[in-house]
């Protein structure tokens, strides 16, 4: 029984005392936030459509970006996800955090080691109490042995260490979604903005084209005397500003399509996007719940665990200020022959530190643990108001894309009204110039106003697209469709 109590004090103690923990308890800061997005009861029928998630940061969000209906979207977003290498050096840094915390755990358990060598030594005449000029041969000791260490975590120095590493992992993985979500709303857009450049492209080949059409037709009248060279003059200049126009479009083409191709982990030489125009995008994305908001977000997360992780470092700084007890024992051989080393006379042991104490007490340092609990205080302000900053953000970025998308909605609905009024127009102009009741510079007004329409409703397209894909990344991506 003696014998029992004697080893199951040590650890019951040990236990006890880990209790004493300094550390703050980590309570989530509150933010401000709204009951609901103003936006949102601006197009309540819309929501009807749509289940709102629920979701967390770890969840799978799914492959969000087949509500486009795009074949080549999907396969570029797959070809991302497996070859970005900025997506790689993110998943590079949760494992080094994962390591991290793994050295961290390691101080919950004893340290083992063990060794076997020589040492060649020769103490002082002084040291032995022998005179001067006493010989004094030096010796060699052959030592093999085995040692124990471990440190007993009075006051959560080693728990706190523990609490900051696996908050650091997580504040990791949480970066790591957002850098995800981030690539894939990139590679949307850059694909978008390609679709536009070439719808553009399209238009800009028609209007070549009819002008084409059009300067040889002023060249016959011209040439039969109906009309002047004046006319022929502002055809030819029309002709050569699409011509213009159109090359500009190709310029700024061949550069989205070489920052997609980085986007995919390719090099622009070995990508090529074939042309297609830009379909009009009918998605409608309501605002999910503020409380969705903040669990769906990655870079949420990732600011609130970066709280956490700086509450624990005050735990680690305020551990200073107390008592550290380390357990040693080393067991082994030693002899003055490597012949006798394993002989039952050779055997030593060591209860205790080889050098100093095994219970250390701080009394004075000129304010140094002091400071850095003051500085870890002050760390862990800073992320408490970075999160909630980042939360605000979070809601502007919504309330913009939601604003943008309903707005956007009318602004097409009277665009194409003045599409089809510009073309209208150039078709009356074109009838009343070849009865003489117009001049060509009517015509030229006419074909120009019905290009800058068409051109704006394709950069609407565009900018819809690109909208849609802004409010599902301030979101978090991700969401259920209802039947």
């Amino acid at each position: 029984m003696h014998t029992l109590r004697n080893l199951l004090l040590p650890p019951v103690l040990a236990s006890l005392l880990a209790a004493c923990a300094v550390g703050p308890e980590y309570q989530p800061p509150t933010a401000d936030v709204p009951a609901a997005f103003k936006e949102a009861s601006l197009s309540p029928e819309a929501a009807k459509h749509w289940k709102e998630a629920q979701p967390s940061d770890a969840m799978d969000r799914g492959q969000w970006w087949t509500i486009f209906g795009d074949e080549t979207l999907n396969r570029l977003q797959v070809q991302a996800m497996a070859a970005n290498q900025d997506l790689k050096a993110a998943a590079a840094r949760v494992k080094q955090a994962r390591a991290v915390q793994g050295s961290a755990r390691s101080e919950w358990f004893p340290r083992l080691d063990a060794g076997v060598g020589p040492t060649r030594q020769r103490a002082s005449n002084a040291a032995l109490g022998l005179p001067a000029g006493a010989s004094n041969a030096p010796t060699t000791l052959w030592r093999a042995q085995a040692s124990a260490a471990y440190e007993v975590d009075l006051f959560g120095r080693i728990a706190s260490t523990v609490d900051a590493a696996e908050a650091n992992t997580q504040h990791s993985e949480a970066l790591f979604h957002s850098v995800l979500l981030a690539l894939q709303a990139d590679v949307a857009q850059a694909y978008f903005l390609i679709r536009r450049l070439d719808s553009e492209q399209a238009l800009y080949r028609s209007t070549v084209d009819l002008r084409g059409k059009t300067l040889d037709l002023i060249q016959r009248r011209y040439a039969q005397g109906d009309i002047g060279a004046l006319d022929v003059a502002r055809a030819r200049s029309e002709l050569a500003a699409a011509e213009s126009e159109a090359l500009g479009i190709a310029r700024r083409r061949a550069a989205a399509e070489h920052a997609l191709a980085i986007l995919l982990g390719q090099a622009p030489a070995d990508f090529s996007l074939p042309s297609q125009g830009l379909a009009r995008v009918a998605v409608g994305i309501p605002a999910g719940l503020p409380s969705s908001l903040l669990e769906r977000r990655p870079d949420i997360a990732a600011a609130e665990r970066a709280m956490a992780a700086a509450n624990a470092r005050i735990g680690i700084a305020r551990s200073a200020f107390f008592p550290r007890l380390t357990l040693t024992a080393a067991y082994g051989y030693e002899s003055s022959a490597i012949e006798d080393l394993f002989q039952w006379s050779s055997r030593t042991f060591l209860l205790g530190p080889l050098v100093g104490t095994a219970l250390s007490l701080p009394i004075f340092d000129g304010g140094r643990r002091q400071a850095d609990v003051d500085l870890a205080r002050a760390r862990y302000e800073e992320d408490v108001a970075n999160y909630r900053q980042t939360v605000l953000t979070a809601f502007r970025e919504v309330e913009d894309g939601l604003s943008s998308l309903r707005i956007l909605g009318e602004q097409t609905e009277v665009q194409d009204a003045a599409v089809e009024a510009a073309a209208r127009a150039a078709q009356l102009s074109q009838i009343q110039y070849r009865e003489g009741s117009v001049s060509y510079l009517d015509v030229i007004d006419a074909d120009r106003m019905v290009l800058q329409q068409r051109r704006a409703a394709v950069h609407l397209d565009g900018e819809r697209a690109r909208t849609v894909v802004d409010l599902i990344r301030a979101i978090g991506g991700g969401w259920d469709e209802t039947s």
